[in-house]
């Protein structure tokens, strides 16, 4: 009699689940055949100014030992850098990128970045990409990943070859050229 109540139970809880599964699995196959994905190439310029009256990179914390360390490791600075279709600061403005990046490394300059790329112009305007990644800041060619986007770039996933363009090294300031392949 219990073996028998623990199938009918089991047959009942397949029979229950299997309309539902089948929906999805149904409703799944035909979103993938619907949507075709596109691989978009974007270039522009980051403009990271830690100087001056008006900076667009402000250091938020630090660990206690930062400034003894030739790295500044543990820093961390939050960013709003103009995206420009040009190394000119004066081009046009294409979007901004707003997040935090810091130092975690001790023997290079090596940062963590948290990025979102929001884009103000064009046919891309409202939509996002997101990098999280390692920047290797003083390699000629530095490559971080494209985790996520929103608008256009709903779904992205990607990569971002970054290469400096312009570095003060008193200041920090920078110009930095990037070449983005987001599929989405």
């Amino acid at each position: 009699m219990a073996k028998l109540s623990v199938t009918v139970l089991l047959f009942i809880a397949l029979v229950a689940a299997t309309p539902q599964s089948l929906n999805a699995a149904e409703s799944w196959a035909v979103r993938l055949e619907s949507e075709k994905e596109t691989t978009t190439n974007l270039q522009f310029y980051f403009h990271d100014t830690l100087s001056g009256k008006n900076p667009s990179a402000v250091r938020v914390a630090q660990a206690t030992d930062t400034e003894k360390s030739p790295t500044l490791f543990g820093v961390v600075m939050m960013a709003d850098d103009p995206l420009t279709e040009t190394s000119d600061p004066n081009s046009k403005l294409v979007g901004r990128a707003q997040g935090i990046y810091g130092s975690a490394c001790k023997d290079q300059l090596g940062l963590i970045m948290a990025m979102n790329f929001g884009f103000t112009d064009g046919m891309y305007n409202g939509s996002t990409i997101s990098l999280l990644g390692s920047n290797r800041a003083m390699n000629p060619v530095r490559e971080m990943p494209i985790v996520g986007g929103t608008g256009v770039f709903r779904l992205a996933r990607g990569y971002a070859i970054a290469q400096t363009h312009w570095l003060d090294p008193k200041t920090g300031d920078a110009i930095v050229g990037y070449n983005v392949t987001v599929v989405h």
